[in-house]
């Protein structure tokens, strides 16, 4: 099982993205989960919220985790939001989980960037980001690849997941 993840700011795109990417992989033969972070008091399977998108766009397993509680719904009924490293425990096994959020987490990361959003790039000071999908010119000795060419942003986000194992063994953001 290989991760990767999509960081970047509120409203630069990461789930429309991410409902473009999935049925790519999907056509590709490959099986993909999405562990998304939320907000404290997120709600579950609400159309048109983000964890409905991604069922929608073909995920085979959606996670989505707050400060409050973290589903395939398990209240924490006061106890501390897991971190990474112990959700991607609870994935069943795919060939790609993808992680939208989790921008402190030490996982390799895309960065997805809007220029209209007006926010600075993370990948300055995250030396997790190994690449980014963006729709305006960046000076980075990193690869991007543009929002619009699902081809190459998938094939970023492909070479650059690294093994659960992986993940795991150098407890990624675990405290």
């Amino acid at each position: 099982m290989k991760v990767i993840g999509l960081a970047g700011w509120s409203g630069a795109g990461k789930t429309t993205l991410l409902s473009r990417v999935i049925p790519h992989f999907i056509a590709s033969g490959l099986r993909v989960s999405v562990v998304k972070h939320a907000h404290h008091s997120f709600d579950v399977d609400v159309p048109g919220k983000d964890s409905w998108v991604h069922r929608q766009s073909g995920a085979a397993e959606v996670l989505v985790s707050s400060g409050n509680r973290w589903a395939l719904m398990h209240e924490l009924r006061g106890a501390a939001e897991p971190r990474l490293p112990q959700l991607l425990r609870k994935m069943s096994a795919v060939d790609l989980v993808v992680v939208e959020g989790f921008k402190s987490e030490s996982h390799r990361k895309i960065e997805v960037h809007r220029a209209a959003n007006g926010k600075p790039f993370l990948f300055p000071s995250d030396p997790a980001i190994a690449g980014i999908a963006t729709d305006t010119a960046v000076e980075t000795a990193l690869p991007t690849a543009h929002l619009d060419d699902i081809e190459a942003v998938a094939a970023m986000m492909q070479r650059y997941a690294m093994s659960l194992e992986d993940l795991l063994a150098r407890g990624a953001g675990e405290s």
